[in-house]
């Protein structure tokens, strides 16, 4: 698995933005991890480059499980060059005092813990490695920057998110390391399909938002992953650009 010219690392590469945009790394010519708690949609997303794929299920959400992870990494790659940390949940969207300790633990340990435990293993990696350096691209979300109603969970570790990026951002100059933040707002793939039947606004009504595909997330990614390691973008947002974000909705 030697002769591919870079190495990636995807997180939640079994369906919808994770799927895209391993897929278009795939096809330029990076060999890809995919990473995922199910292996069936791993390996369908790995059937439109079986070649340029490696498929490894694993919770990153466990310690032992990602460290486990990243050994078998370097055991097939040697040295890794991106990740783009974008496995996610969230909770129902339920009335804030009706959120459960459980609901909440659970997006806390999928969006951040398990962000961290993977940027660390990257991290560790790239610092070692030969020739110094890669990059880690967080998946932020628009809700970064705004919350929709009744969000709490998956609002506050996005925000979280940020500070990781930012923290990161700089502990990694030393060594070469770069990391960015992608916040991504409507795209269309299974989890945003409510957007296009109608979901609740900040003064409560019900209303269809603005969607766009899918794609276009997948080659922002492409673009932040394939700059060399003098730049670097920090921050990025693609949404669906009539989406309820800039402005009062």
């Amino acid at each position: 698995m030697t002769n591919a010219r870079k190495f990636a690392l995807v997180t939640g590469a079994g369906t919808g933005i994770g799927r895209a945009a391993a897929q278009a790394l795939m096809k330029a010519d990076y060999l890809v991890a995919l990473v995922g708690r199910r292996e069936e949609p791993l390996m369908q997303t790995a059937a439109a480059r079986p070649d340029r794929a490696l498929v490894l299920p694993c919770d990153v959400t466990k310690p032992e499980a990602v460290a486990t992870l990243f050994d078998r990494v370097k055991a097939a790659f040697g040295r890794l060059d991106v990740l783009f940390n974008n496995a996610g949940s969230s909770a129902p969207p339920v009335p804030f005092d009706e959120l459960t300790p459980a609901q909440w633990q659970n997006v806390v340990d999928v969006n951040l813990t398990a962000s961290f435990l993977c940027a660390q293993g990257a991290f560790r990696m790239m610092k070692n490695q030969s020739p110094r350096g890669g990059r880690i691209i967080n998946n932020g979300s628009i809700s970064a920057h705004a919350p929709r109603p009744n969000s709490a969970p998956y609002t506050a570790t996005k925000h979280a998110i940020t500070g990781l990026t930012k923290t990161l951002s700089l502990d990694g100059r030393p060594f070469d390391i770069a990391c960015g933040q992608i916040d991504i707002g409507n795209a269309l793939t299974e989890m945003a399909l409510p957007m296009t039947q109608g979901v609740r606004q900040a003064n409560g009504e019900i209303a269809v938002e603005a969607t766009m595909d899918v794609a276009h997330v997948a080659s922002s990614v492409l673009y932040m992953a394939e700059l060399p390691l003098s730049a670097n973008v920090q921050f990025m947002t693609v949404m669906a650009t009539k989406m309820p974000f800039v402005g009062r909705g």
